[in-house]
């Protein structure tokens, strides 16, 4: 079932209801563009008590999330996101991706992860939590500080 929106232009427009298909869909048009991510057409999918986490943060409102996405896009030059795998259990979906950032004066970094994507009764995002190891992803990228690295890891954790 479709339900109308408004877009930024004041203008109904249907919003598909989410599912592996739509949400891989609107994922590809974010990242995988030359340039600068884009969500706005990913806002609309998201209720206005959206609550989002990651390793990083926790963040409650869609105001706090749209700037998060504002800060990711003005640090990047470019962000890519392959994503490898998609199911859908009831109102979750979950996805496991690999994201390649590009900034200014850093090589690309890819970041291998996974979210889980909690679905309101009313089919919006009401809850994003994204799963990776971002330290241990950057870190492996820069060759002289790779190998202490995960030496460290493997004497203190495994």
């Amino acid at each position: 079932m479709q339900d109308p929106i408004s877009s930024n232009e004041g203008q109904p427009q249907l919003r598909l209801p989410l599912n592996v298909a739509t949400v891989k869909d609107l994922w590809s048009r974010t990242y995988n563009t030359q340039g600068k991510p884009d969500w706005s057409h990913t806002y609309p999918y998201y209720h206005p008590d959206i609550v989002f986490q990651d390793s990083i943060q926790r963040l409650e409102g869609i105001v706090a999330f749209k700037s998060l996405c504002e800060r990711l896009t003005e640090r990047c030059e470019e962000l890519r996101m392959d994503i490898l795998s998609a199911a859908q259990d009831g109102n979750t979906i979950h996805m496991q991706w690999t994201m390649t950032m590009m900034f200014k004066k850093f090589p690309s970094t890819p970041v291998y992860g996974a979210t889980v994507l909690t679905l309101h009764e009313d089919g919006r995002i009401i809850s994003q939590r994204d799963y990776y190891d971002l330290w241990g992803d950057i870190f492996n990228g820069i060759p002289w500080f790779k190998k202490p690295y995960r030496k460290f890891m493997y004497k203190k954790f495994g």
